[in-house]
């Protein structure tokens, strides 16, 4: 892409493609414009604070809209929190996050640091860390700060009204957490700042932040919160909905390949960089029944799988999948385990002790919910005992993705 070849307008479309907030587009055209001018790259900001040490396609979102500006030539900051992260973001949340370790902090943060090039152009990212300042800010510095926002304007933020409403405590830290990161755009004195809908606010107070020191107000621009594999809550690994983009990819194949074909289209456009005219077209052609729903995952799949395990182990997953779920063929190469013959086994300490499942917990659970099966036969009883013969064999399944092939001897 050379953007010395596109048009203001076509550089704004770019950037505003999949996008939710932009305040405001005539101040980014502008922003753009004086760049060009000056001869000046763009400081894109974007904050992470390191509160889990694996990123999800989730993540990838706002990522990618950073690689959409490093592909228009310009510089984004990728700014670990570490000092943000020990007080805890309390954006969309109705309670108290709690605080974390730096030791935890500066873990995670090295992993953040290994996966995000797989994405930005390591040649215009800046990897920098909050605690530079803020640790430096002391008593003082943040008193001053404090005084620069008043609590009325704070208490305008929805998850702290609402939190204000049901007499749901709301701790002093966590109102210094927006001037913080606030004050993470004066100090790096950034153009744009840019993160998830649930950091609407956040942003806006940095512009008013950046004001109140004399510099100009960041431009914000926020992207929609991708909705996890059930199509309901959003990604994260807390909900178990999730798809790492460290994960295998006949892990990734396999959970992309259950989300439903509505969301499909979603994923297309906030994790591809296919033209919006092509998807539309897909979309058309499926809903029309002239094209395979089924072919359209399967490619949404390769693609984002060759963006960080490359195309090559793209293909190798599609094969794997059409082998073993496609065909219902049972894998070649899952674990064995040897039993004594005739030996009563409970089937739950079995999945337990083989890895199939966390725990006896989750094993029962995963039996009430008919996701067991021995031979292709779903389990339903929890206290199952398996008894085999010298000889016998039987393959058990947990979800869609583990298997176990059992032999007694």
């Amino acid at each position: 892409m050379n953007p010395d070849e596109m048009t203001l307008e076509e550089q704004l479309d770019y950037l505003e493609r999949g996008s939710v907030d932009l305040i405001t587009r005539d101040d980014l055209k502008e922003r753009l414009a004086e760049a060009k001018k000056e001869g000046r790259r763009l400081k894109v900001k974007v904050g992470f604070d390191p509160t889990a040490p694996d990123l999800h396609l989730g993540h990838t979102v706002i990522l990618r809209k950073m690689r959409h500006f490093q592909d228009l030539g310009h510089d984004v900051v990728f700014l670990i929190g570490d000092f943000t992260g020990m007080i805890g973001d309390p954006s969309g949340r109705n309670k108290l996050r709690p605080p974390m370790s730096r030791e935890e902090l500066e873990a995670n943060a090295e992993t953040y640091k290994e996966q995000v090039f797989k994405i930005l152009d390591p040649e215009r990212t800046i990897v920098d860390f909050n605690s530079r300042w803020l640790g430096e800010l002391g008593a003082e510095g943040f008193i001053k700060l404090a005084a620069r926002y008043t609590v009325a304007r704070m208490l305008e933020r929805d998850d702290f009204e609402n939190r204000y409403k049901s007499n749901v405590p709301i701790f002093m830290h966590e109102i210094l957490y927006p001037l913080a990161q606030a004050y993470d755009s004066v100090a790096l004195e950034c153009d744009v700042e840019m993160g998830g809908t649930d950091q609407k606010f956040n942003l806006l107070v940095g512009r008013d932040i950046m004001r109140e020191y004399d510099l100009k107000p960041q431009i914000v621009l926020t992207v929609p919160l991708l909705e996890g594999l059930d199509g309901l809550e959003k990604m994260s690994k807390s909900y178990g909905n999730y798809v790492g983009i460290n994960e295998a990819p006949g892990e990734m194949f396999g959970k992309l390949m259950s989300i439903s074909d509505e969301m499909m289209w979603r994923y297309y456009e906030l994790l591809t960089d296919l033209a919006m005219d092509e998807i539309e077209g897909m979309r058309r052609e499926a809903a029309m029944g002239e094209f395979n729903p089924m072919q359209a995952k399967i490619r949404l799949a390769k693609l984002i799988i060759g963006d960080y395990h490359g195309a090559a182990a793209a293909k190798e997953a599609e094969e794997a999948f059409s082998s073993t779920f496609s065909k219902r063929q049972v894998p070649d190469d899952i674990p064995e385990t040897a039993i004594k013959a005739g030996v009563e086994l409970w089937l739950i300490q079995l999945l337990s002790d083989n890895g199939l499942v966390a725990s006896k917990g989750e094993g029962r659970r995963l039996v009430r919910q008919g996701a067991v099966s021995i031979d292709g036969d779903k389990v339903s009883d929890e206290e199952l005992r398996l008894i085999l013969k010298a000889g016998d064999e039987l393959v058990i399944k947990v979800g869609k993705r583990r298997w176990l092939k059992v032999t007694a001897g």
